[in-house]
């Protein structure tokens, strides 16, 4: 063999060996990926979107971006829809009847957050999905990751999505008592929690109107219990 033959052979050898080299970390980021979904989300009870210390973002290499996209909506979510929420949660608290009618205003400026806030979370959820088409994955990888985004991204929206109705539906009845009570305010005399009513139809209405805005609370503490069990577990 020549010369020249040898150090072709041996630049063949050496690129082979350059390029082995550069793919070998694929694999091992891959499974260590895997991993982290697994034992840090999948395995652990309610929702669990744990922040990637320096040394996990060194295993999951390339990674990083597919774990991003989870990430983003959670922190996205909780900022744009899950801490306003509670916020108007709070304004349009209702502690005695007289409240329905004093602050007719405040349970107004809440329904009104409410559409926003939908709009909010369709909006963090469509980006969502549109980065998670976008990444191509190996099948071992996607098969866990499929089952991550749902407990991280697709779950948790659709159970956002069942509250934001029963919200609605609470906030309309109120609105409607409170309107009713001002429509008759010369037959109702309101203190505290009590109600007096001097004319027997109006009554019957008011009770009838009282009873479903019973039922509307009961529904809507339904949907935050399922909320609160999907963020804890169980």
């Amino acid at each position: 063999m020549t010369l020249r033959n040898r150090f072709l052979v041996a630049l063949c050898l050496g690129a082979a060996v350059l390029l082995a080299g550069c793919g070998s970390k694929e694999p091992a980021q891959r499974a260590a990926f895997i991993e982290f979904l697994q034992t840090r989300i999948l395995d652990k009870q309610g929702l669990r979107v744990p922040k990637l210390t320096e040394e996990e973002k060194t295993r999951l290499g390339e990674y990083n971006g597919h774990y991003a996209v989870i990430a983003d909506f959670n922190s996205g979510m909780d900022a744009a829809v899950g801490k306003p929420m509670n916020e108007l949660i709070s304004k349009g608290q209702i502690r005695s009847i007289g409240d329905v009618i004093a602050r007719r205003g405040d349970l107004k400026t809440v329904q009104d957050g409410m559409v926003a806030l939908r709009t909010a979370l369709d909006k963090q959820q469509a980006t969502a999905d549109q980065a998670r088409a976008a990444l191509k994955q190996p099948d071992d990888l996607k098969a866990v990751y499929d089952k991550a985004y749902q407990r991280t991204v697709t779950g948790p929206a659709a159970t956002f999505k069942e509250v934001f109705p029963a919200i609605d539906a609470t906030l309309a009845q109120t609105l409607r008592i409170a309107e009713f009570l001002d429509r008759n305010a010369a037959k109702v005399k309101i203190s505290g929690t009590t109600v007096q009513v001097s004319d027997a139809a109006t009554l019957a209405e008011f009770n009838t109107m009282a009873q479903a805005l019973q039922q509307r609370g009961a529904e809507l503490q339904n949907a935050q219990r399922k909320l609160q069990a999907m963020v804890r577990g169980g």
